[in-house]
């Protein structure tokens, strides 16, 4: 059988880009959302982020590419929360053909150096640098012990658990927060 995926407006509810990114696909079985249907869609996750300035064209291959780095980020981090390898090639790729240009410039008329950083958006590599950037600090990080899978039974998200005691389960009360705890409330007065 195949899963018919269902183009769907991203959801930002991670607190972390890497991991918003790997959210851009969600759901399980049947109702499997992937926000990335065309390139303009990626470009507009991108916008949206502030990655790239409004109007941004989608260089050829952003889609393929785009698909590549998430499929790639969500296996690095899973092997991550598991202590375990994982392969790198496309995160590796990303990370070498995306590198912003970073210049020391003397800025004449303020008197006084600045660093000057040309990112590009000739290329998907260059587009989708910030992310995979973003997700090397992330599994590099010493708070990575806080990157959670939401508690949901038939949720996939990931979230960054930044809270004062570390102890959010869902990827949001809003929703399967919410539906968690009316089936608990359910299971207890059903019993």
């Amino acid at each position: 059988m195949e899963i018919k995926k269902r183009s769907s407006p991203p959801l930002f509810l991670a607190d972390n880009l890497a991991l918003d990114f790997i959210n851009s696909e969600y759901g399980t079985g049947e109702n499997r959302h992937d926000c990335f249907d065309n390139a303009q869609s990626v470009i507009d996750w991108l916008e949206t982020t502030g990655l790239v300035p409004k109007g941004t064209e989608a260089p050829p291959e952003l889609l393929a590419e785009a698909r590549q780095l998430r499929d790639a980020a969500r296996a690095v981090v899973h092997a991550a929360m598991q202590s375990r390898e994982a392969e790198l090639t496309v995160i590796n790729r990303v990370l070498e053909n995306g590198r912003p240009e970073v210049r020391l410039t003397w800025e004449k008329d303020a008197g006084r150096y600045r660093v000057d950083v040309h990112s590009g958006v000739d290329s998907p590599a260059r587009l989708l640098w910030p992310v995979a950037d973003a997700l090397v600090k992330l599994v590099t990080d010493d708070k990575f012990e806080y990157v959670r899978q939401c508690e949901a039974h038939d949720c996939i998200l990931l979230f960054h658990d930044l809270s004062k005691s570390h102890r959010r389960r869902w990827c949001s009360m809003a929703t399967c927060g919410n539906r968690m705890k009316v089936a608990a409330f359910r299971n207890r007065k059903g019993s």
